[in-house]
């Protein structure tokens, strides 16, 4: 790589003089130059004097300052500018030490790699690239390139120390106007969100690529070869409002299958719910359900409907047992041993009346 500016960095005492090298490639990118479109031919770019309007040789072209608001302009010259004082001209000062989630990603401007510049340069470079890295610190500094004066940060990075030029903090805008109103985020929410994210898993930089370079690059193929371009198929998203907790829940379970949407399936199959006035309809049913055996042996008794009719009023009223039905039970249980005992004599006494005919029988014909 070809160095485009060498100085040094000031770090205490120490001085260690470097190179710098670009450390992006920005023509990789897609660009277009402009055309004519009715012979093909290029614009080209003159520099046109609005005074006389003739063009201007680039040994013609100087530097002026427009204050702001203001339409004079005032020349400046190169003898100007070297006498004010600027001692970052040709060096690095590191000012402190920071920690790297101090430094607001939007300050970063322009990256840049330093190497070593001569033999005496190696030791203490590597001294400073060592100790950002087992410290994990990066260094601010300010310094001066192609004549303007930026803020800077140094890092190791792969074995060298990058730098990284910084917007001022005033050149930073405010995001007024661009942050919505107050919005409500539920917990459920927001802890779908952080599951997501955690589910999507690590980024391969080895996959990243430009597909709109590679398909201008195709596109200019087949205009070279004298064929048409066929425009590959896009898939087309139309903006939608959804659900966004059902949005989040789908997405979780496309990631981690789904056994959380089966089981809140079969949960829900499983609850019931119940129909009001019923209660009681279901409750009688079930006490006339076991009532009847016991009920039973009342109907041959003369006390027994108006047991069933005290029973069939009790059981009306309340589902659970009351005195009147439990002394109903008693009455017909006592009925019921009476009419037992008594059957019980009524065949005794029928029995001893045959035998004793018998045997009178017996007698009389003896």
């Amino acid at each position: 790589m070809r160095s485009i500016w060498n100085g040094s960095i000031s770090f205490g005492l120490v001085t260690i003089p470097v190179k710098t090298y670009s450390a992006t490639d920005r023509t990789s990118s897609v660009s277009f130059v402009r055309i004519h479109e009715k012979d093909g031919a290029q614009i080209q770019y003159r520099k046109i004097c609005e005074l006389d309007g003739e063009e201007v040789p680039n040994e013609e072209v100087g530097k002026g300052y427009q204050p702001p608001g203001d339409d004079t302009i005032v020349p400046i010259t190169d003898d100007d500018l070297s006498r004010l004082p600027m001692p970052t001209a040709k060096t690095l000062s590191i000012l402190s030490f920071v920690d790297p989630a101090e430094i607001d990603p939007l300050q970063l401007d322009r990256a840049y790699y330093l190497g070593p510049n001569g033999a005496a340069a190696s030791k203490p470079y590597t001294l400073l690239r060592e100790a950002l890295e087992h410290h994990q610190k990066v260094a601010i500094g300010k310094v001066a390139m192609r004549g303007r004066e930026s803020l800077a940060m140094l890092r190791a990075h792969d074995g060298a120390l990058v730098m990284h030029s910084l917007l001022w903090p005033d050149q930073i805008r405010p995001a007024d106007g661009v942050v919505p109103d107050e919005v409500e985020i539920r917990e459920k929410e927001l802890t779908l969100a952080e599951t997501l994210m955690d589910s999507l898993g690590e980024l391969d930089s080895g996959e990243l690529h430009d597909d709109y370079r590679e398909a201008v690059e195709a596109l200019v193929a087949a205009k070279l070869e004298g064929e048409e371009p066929v425009a590959p198929a896009t898939e087309t998203s139309g903006a939608q409002v959804i659900d966004l907790t059902a949005a989040l829940e789908k997405s979780v379970r496309a990631a981690r299958g789904t056994q959380e949407g089966g089981a809140e399936s079969a949960s829900a199959s499983a609850s019931v719910t119940p129909i009001r006035g019923r209660k009681t309809t279901k409750k009688s049913t079930a006490a006339e359900a076991k009532t009847p055996a016991k009920k039973a042996p009342a109907k041959k008794t003369a006390s027994a409907p108006k047991t069933a009719s005290t029973a069939k009023k009790t059981a009306a009223k309340s589902t659970a047992k009351t005195p009147a039905e439990s002394r109903a039970k008693k009455t017909a249980k006592t009925t019921a041993e009476k009419s037992t005992k008594t059957a019980s004599k009524t065949t005794a006494t029928a029995t001893a009346k045959r035998t004793t005919a018998k045997k009178s029988g017996k007698q009389s014909s003896a």
